[in-house]
C-alpha cells in the first residue's frame, strides 16, 4: 500500500498548491505529471515544466515506515480528489505502472510514469545572496508591479518582474513597453546591489501562493536560479538572462499634479471604456481649468464623454491612453486617492498615491 487510509483533504491541499504549473499537454509526458514521494509519516509533491519547480510536504498519520515513489497525471489526480465527498478517506496502491486509488465504494485507476525518470531542476545556487522578509510584504510588492509584465513579448526579457536588491531596500519593476510599475520596501539589512528578473510563471504562482500574513520568506538567489521558502513550500524558478530596461529613465518628474478621488475615476474610466474601440481602447483625457473630461469614441461613431471636477490651474492638455492601462493601475493601488501627473500633450502620464512615496506608475500616451 502506497497511502494507506488518509483524509481527503490531507492530499488535496498540497496537490493544489504544486498544481498550477502543471499542464494537460506537454512534449514531455512526465512534466503532465506530479511526483509524489511518500517518506515515514510525510509526503511530499513535487511538480515542474523545467524552467520552475514547487514541492510541498505534509504529515500523515501512517504506520509504514517504508519509502516509496510515484508519478501519476497531476490535474486527473486533482479532479478525483476534489469531487470526492468531503468525509472521504483516501487510499492509493501502486502495481503494474498504475496507481490505485480508493475512497468509499469509489475506485480509479491512474497510468504512471517511473519517478527515477522525473526531472528534477539541479542546484544552480552558486554563492548565493540571502534575505528573508514577511509574505504579506513580499505579496504585497508584486501586486503593486506584476499587471505591467508582458506576457509573450519577443523582448524575452520583459516578461518578468526585475528585482533589484540594495542596501535596505528590494525594488519591483515591471512593463510592457507601453507602460511601467515601480514600487520599493524596505527589507532591513545591508545588501550589495544585485539584479535578477524573475519569470512571469514564478510571479503568478508565489502570487497565488503567499499569504497576507507575517511568515516569513525565506530567499536564496543566484546569477542563475532562484529559491523561495514559506509556509512548508519551496518554489525553485530559472530566472531571464537579459538586460532589463532603464526604468529610471521612463520615470517622469512633473510639476502638474492632479489630486483624484480614486474610485470617481475608476468609474468615469469604466463607463467611458464601454464606447472605446474595441481594439486600440483609447480614451482622451481633456484637461482645463479645474476640470477633467474623459472621452472615448468608436469606429460606429458613438461616443462618451465623463466629466470630473477638479482643482487644475495649469495650461490645457488633451492626450489619449489606453483605458485598460489606467484601469489596471487604478484597481492595484491603495487608499482612497491617487496623484496624476502630466507633461505636454506627447507625454506619458504618471500615477502615484500618497499613501506610497516609493510606487510609480506610468502609461505611455497613444494617437487616438
Amino acid at each position: 500500500m502506497f497511502i494507506k487510509k488518509v483524509d481527503k483533504q490531507t492530499l488535496l491541499k498540497p496537490l493544489q498548491v504544486v498544481i498550477g504549473i502543471v499542464e494537460r499537454k506537454q512534449t514531455l509526458p512526465i512534466l503532465s505529471n506530479v511526483l509524489i514521494e511518500k517518506e515515514p509519516g510525510k509526503v511530499r509533491f513535487t511538480s515542474t515544466d523545467l524552467e520552475i519547480q514547487i514541492t510541498t510536504t505534509v504529515e500523515i498519520n501512517d504506520d509504514d515506515r517504508t519509502t516509496s515513489a510515484v508519478t501519476v497525471g497531476g490535474k486527473k489526480l486533482q479532479e478525483i480528489l476534489r469531487i470526492l465527498p468531503e468525509s472521504s478517506e483516501i487510499s492509493i496502491e501502486t502495481k503494474d505502472n498504475k496507481a490505485q486509488i480508493k475512497a468509499n465504494k469509489s475506485k480509479f485507476s491512474l497510468q504512471t510514469l517511473p519517478y527515477e525518470d522525473f526531472p528534477k531542476l539541479s542546484n544552480q545556487l552558486i554563492e548565493p545572496r540571502k534575505f528573508s522578509l514577511s509574505q504579506g510584504k513580499l505579496k504585497s510588492l508584486l501586486a503593486s508591479v506584476q499587471y505591467a509584465m508582458a506576457q509573450q513579448d519577443v523582448r524575452y526579457y520583459l516578461n518578468g518582474v526585475l528585482l533589484i536588491i540594495e542596501s535596505n531596500s528590494l525594488k519591483a519593476v515591471a512593463t510592457d513597453g507601453h507602460r511601467l510599475a515601480f514600487d520599493n520596501i524596505d527589507i532591513g539589512g545591508s545588501h550589495a546591489k544585485q539584479e535578477i528578473i524573475l519569470p512571469r510563471k514564478a510571479v503568478v504562482e508565489m502570487s497565488k501562493l503567499l499569504s497576507d500574513a507575517d511568515e516569513i520568506v525565506e530567499i536564496e538567489f543566484s546569477s542563475q536560479q532562484i529559491k523561495i521558502e514559506f509556509s512548508g513550500i519551496t518554489l525553485i524558478s530559472k530566472v531571464i538572462d537579459g538586460k532589463f530596461p532603464d526604468y529610471e529613465r521612463v520615470i517622469p518628474k512633473y510639476t502638474n499634479h492632479l489630486l483624484m478621488q480614486r474610485q470617481q475615476v475608476q468609474q468615469a474610466l469604466q463607463r467611458a471604456a464601454i464606447l472605446s474601440n474595441e481594439k486600440f481602447r483609447g480614451v482622451r483625457f481633456v484637461l482645463t481649468e479645474k476640470k477633467l473630461t474623459i472621452i472615448s469614441s468608436n469606429s460606429e461613431q458613438e461616443e462618451a464623454q465623463e466629466e470630473i471636477e477638479t482643482d487644475y490651474q495649469g495650461e490645457a492638455i488633451d492626450i489619449g491612453f489606453n483605458v485598460n492601462y489606467l484601469m489596471d493601475g487604478l484597481n492595484n493601488i491603495q487608499g482612497e486617492t491617487a496623484i496624476f501627473s502630466f507633461g505636454d500633450p506627447n507625454s506619458s502620464i504618471l500615477i502615484t498615491t500618497p499613501g506610497n512615496a516609493d510606487y510609480r506608475y506610468v502609461v505611455m500616451p497613444m494617437r487616438i
